[in-house]
């Protein structure tokens, strides 16, 4: 994760520790679900393969780098960690 880190102790996301800049997330399940609304208290983060965020768009208009939206408990309003473009990333390594 870049940008905040993930709490244990409190089970949601929370602001990075001075100089730390990468974090790494705990094991997340996906359990799929047919139109599942969001709530509007969790994060939705975007998940990237790189650090490199914009990706080529293919020919279905979706970028080659980004992965998918996981929801991520947090304490904080929303539009907190996306003003500090929190995200996480699957490989640091390009």
């Amino acid at each position: 994760m870049e940008c905040a880190r993930w709490d244990d102790a409190s089970k949601s996301l929370e602001e990075s520790r001075p100089k730390e800049l990468y974090v790494d997330m705990p094991i997340i399940h996906l359990d799929p679900i047919e139109l599942r609304v969001p709530s509007p208290k969790d994060y939705v983060c975007p998940v990237y393969k790189t650090l490199t965020r914009a990706g080529t768009l293919s020919t279905t208009g979706h970028s080659t780098n980004f992965v998918l939206p996981i929801e991520i408990p947090t304490t904080r309003e929303p539009s907190f960690w996306v003003e500090r473009g929190v995200a996480c990333l699957v490989s640091l390594n390009y």
